[in-house]
């Protein structure tokens, strides 16, 4: 008999952008790619719970119940 338990992907219950949102991201950066379709860092700000994650801290793990805020710089006025 096969252990599926390995087969299933952990997913964590987060809040990003004031929606509720289920992932299976392991870390920031695949978060920011799910959310945004984007691998780069440049123009795109997170924060957890209300702290600033430098892009070099994305590896950071998500964690059920946080709060993401994900902005996406844009040009114009």
């Amino acid at each position: 008999m096969t252990d599926r338990s390995t087969d299933t992907a952990k997913t964590v219950e987060i809040t990003v952008n004031d929606q509720p949102h289920t992932t299976s991201a392991i870390d920031v950066t695949a978060l920011v790619k799910e959310i945004t379709g984007k691998d780069l860092t440049a123009g795109i700000a997170v924060a957890i719970d209300g702290e600033v994650v430098p892009a070099s801290q994305w590896c950071r793990a998500l964690n059920d119940g946080e709060t993401v805020d994900i902005l996406n710089a844009r040009q114009g006025g």
